[in-house]
């Protein structure tokens, strides 16, 4: 499989995994610069009709 060209970059499918959930692939090249890593947490909020991902802090609360 070749590299997308640009304007395509930023479009992406979503693909069903197991019964009921859904994912969505996302650019390695944004998830370097985050500093990212597999089967790191993520949080997923919902906002003015937008997905929001950002990462998972553990409260420090108890």
């Amino acid at each position: 499989m070749g590299r997308r060209k640009e304007k395509d970059f930023e479009i992406r499918k979503l693909a069903r995994i197991g019964g009921g959930s859904l994912s969505v692939t996302l650019p390695i090249e944004l998830v370097t610069k985050l500093g990212w890593r597999e089967k790191q947490k993520v949080v997923v909020k919902y906002s003015r009709g937008r997905l929001i991902i950002s990462d998972w802090r553990p409260s420090r609360n108890g």
